[in-house]
């Protein structure tokens, strides 16, 4: 989100990335390296190139500044290193970063949106052997992500389910019940959307399996599709894989039980169990 504001700045003003490069004692690529957000920013350039673009705004100068601190200071993700991979700690930086979340899940109720037990299940399936340790980071790191819901400007959050996920016991069924009642109670959220796809329907051709699509508040930073694999992950921002995703998103959302019936669908499930 910086580097897009300086691009935006210096290419206002007029000036190469080779004299603004000139400016901070660095080299051209460097400059191409802070407009892309592959580098860390040292206040002192940050500080000179906004002088050298003509920045007059105090406010928006003493913003800009602010940015470049937080965007050297390690996210609350990074003490969890221990029990992250890297290609899922770059997922969380953007989660954290997003201001709109569309999630389709057709196997678990979306780490977003589970209750502390219902994770602990999850983070142990088929990992038994795991540390209690370990697991006890892995279901703290997964909780402490739904802040983003809950913070003074939360992130909105709309997720297409899979019928099947209500009726799979994880954690048995006291977990899962209580993880229903969960669910019921956040889907009251003005800030969450939860629609349920339901047996009756044959959902949307193409969606495949599971993915997340992120959206920020910088126009610089493009949405991004996010695909989990079992042990990697595929980050997509060309705009052509973007607007498929968008496309099967919309077309989910259409298949979906409407929003009106989701209370009614996990109530239920409930009764069922």
């Amino acid at each position: 989100m910086l580097g897009g504001q300086l691009r935006r700045m210096r290419e206002s003003a007029g000036i190469s990335r080779a004299d603004a490069g000139w400016q901070i004692r660095a080299s051209e690529s460097k400059v191409s390296r802070m407009e892309l957000g592959r580098v860390g920013f040292k206040e002192r350039d940050v500080s000179d190139l906004l002088e050298l673009y003509g920045m007059a705004d105090e406010d928006e100068r003493y913003r800009l500044m602010e940015l470049s601190r937080a965007a050297n200071n390690p996210g609350w993700w990074s003490r969890y290193g221990d029990v992250m991979p890297s290609w899922f700690a770059n997922y969380v930086g953007l989660e954290v970063a997003a201001t709109l979340i569309r999630t389709y899940e057709v196997m678990f109720v979306p780490g977003l949106l589970q209750t502390e037990e219902y994770a602990r299940a999850v983070v142990q399936m088929g990992k038994s052997f795991l540390p209690h340790q370990e697991v006890d980071q892995r279901v703290e790191l997964r909780v402490t992500r739904q802040q983003i819901l809950t913070r003074p400007n939360p992130a909105r959050l709309w997720v297409v389910i899979d019928e099947s996920v209500l009726h799979r016991p994880v954690g048995g069924e006291d977990v899962m019940r209580a993880q229903i009642e969960h669910l019921l109670k956040w889907s009251a959220q003005p800030n969450i959307t939860l629609q349920v796809m339901p047996f009756s329907s044959v959902g949307y051709p193409g969606a495949g399996g599971a993915f997340s699509l992120l959206r920020f508040p910088d126009g610089d930073l493009p949405d991004i599709v996010y695909i989990e694999h079992a042990a990697s992950a595929v980050y997509l921002d060309k705009l052509e894989e973007v607007d498929e995703y968008v496309a099967i998103m919309e077309g989910l959302t259409i298949s979906a039980a409407p929003v009106s019936a989701t209370e009614g669908l996990l109530e239920e499930a409930l009764a069922r169990m």
